[in-house]
C-alpha cells in the first residue's frame, strides 16, 4: 500500500492533482490561441508595452487602452498576472485578456514578473507590489482612476491576487493608501502551497517550509477592505476547489465574505479563455465586481 504524502493522497495521487497539463487533453491548443489572441490584441488595441515599473529586466508590464480615451480620462484599471506556476510564460501570453475590459472601456494592465529559479517566490511576490504601487502612482497620466484598481490572475497568478489581497499596502510605502486594491478575482488560484511543496512542481520551484508559510495566502490576514472572487472550473479536481474552499473560509469575516464559484463545462484552460470575451460568464462577473 502506497503511502499518503498529503490528506489522502499517496505521491502519484497528489502529482496528478496539480498537473493540469495532463488532466486536460487539448491543453497545447490553448496555448496556441492564447498567443495567437494574444498577438492581434497587441495589433488591435492601442497599448503601451514593455514598460519598466522595476530595477530588473523582467519587471515591466503592458498597457491596453479601450477604443475612446484620453489622458484626462479617469477610467477603472483592471491589472492581471499571469500564471504558469511561478516557472513558466510571460505577460505577453495573456495580452488576449484585455478584450474583455477594454470593450467596457477600461485601461488593462497585464503585468510580468521574474521566474524561478531566477529569483525565489517571496521576490516574486514583492515584484508584483511594486508593479501595483507603481500602477498607483502613475494612474493619472496613463487616463485611469487610481481610486478604482481591480486585480485578476489565473492558477499561480490566482496566488498572486491572494498575496497582494493580503498586503498591508500603508506599511508597505507611507505613500500608499491601506485600500489600494478595491477587488480582486482568483481564477483557479494557489492560496495553500503546502501540497504544491511535496508534489512533483517542487522539483523546480524548490519551496521550503519557510517559503510555503510566507507565502501562502491561507496563512495570511486579508486588507483592511475589498471584494474577493474565486472561480475556478467545475471540471479541475478536488484540489483546486479545495483551495478556493480554504481560502474563503479562512478569510471569512464580518467585513470580507470571498465567495467561490465553480463554472460549468471548463477545465484549468478554458476558464482564462473567456477573458478575451466581453460578454462571457466570468467576464462579466468582473464587470460587476468594477461597476461598470
Amino acid at each position: 500500500m502506497s503511502n499518503t504524502v498529503y490528506k489522502n493522497y499517496d505521491q502519484t495521487g497528489l502529482d496528478r492533482e496539480y498537473d493540469n497539463r495532463g488532466k486536460v487533453e487539448n491543453c497545447d491548443e490553448f496555448m496556441k490561441r492564447y498567443a495567437a489572441e494574444s498577438a492581434k490584441t497587441r495589433q488591435r488595441l492601442d497599448c503601451k508595452l514593455e514598460v519598466a515599473f522595476g530595477a530588473s529586466a523582467a519587471e515591466t508590464l503592458d498597457i491596453f487602452f479601450p477604443p475612446v480615451h484620453s489622458n484626462a480620462s479617469k477610467l477603472p484599471l483592471q491589472v492581471f498576472f499571469h500564471g504558469g506556476y511561478w516557472k513558466a510564460l510571460n505577460k505577453s501570453d495573456f495580452s488576449f485578456v484585455a478584450n474583455g475590459f477594454a470593450a467596457k472601456n477600461a485601461i488593462t494592465i497585464v503585468v510580468n514578473y521574474a521566474l524561478i529559479p531566477t529569483v525565489d517566490l517571496s521576490e516574486l511576490v514583492e515584484q508584483c507590489r511594486r508593479s501595483l504601487a507603481w500602477i498607483w502612482h502613475n494612474a493619472k497620466p496613463l487616463g485611469g482612476d487610481r481610486e478604482r484598481i481591480f486585480i485578476s490572475g489565473h492558477s499561480a497568478g490566482g496566488h498572486l491576487v491572494g498575496m497582494m489581497m493580503a498586503t498591508d499596502w500603508a506599511a508597505h510605502h507611507k505613500t500608499l493608501p491601506i485600500n489600494l486594491i478595491k477587488g480582486g478575482c482568483g481564477i483557479s488560484g494557489l492560496y495553500d502551497l503546502d501540497p504544491i511543496r511535496l508534489c512533483f512542481l517542487n522539483d523546480d520551484l524548490k519551496l521550503s517550509e519557510q517559503d510555503v508559510f510566507a507565502n501562502s495566502p491561507v496563512n495570511q490576514q486579508p486588507g483592511s477592505s475589498g471584494d474577493l472572487m474565486l472561480p475556478l472550473g467545475a471540471l479541475e479536481g478536488d484540489e483546486y476547489l479545495s483551495q478556493s474552499h480554504t481560502l474563503a473560509d479562512a478569510w471569512k469575516t464580518q467585513t470580507w465574505q470571498p465567495s467561490v464559484i465553480a463554472l460549468a463545462e471548463h477545465d484549468h484552460f478554458s476558464i482564462v479563455w473567456e477573458l478575451h470575451n466581453p460578454q462571457a460568464e466570468l467576464t462579466t462577473m468582473i464587470h460587476r465586481q468594477m461597476g461598470m
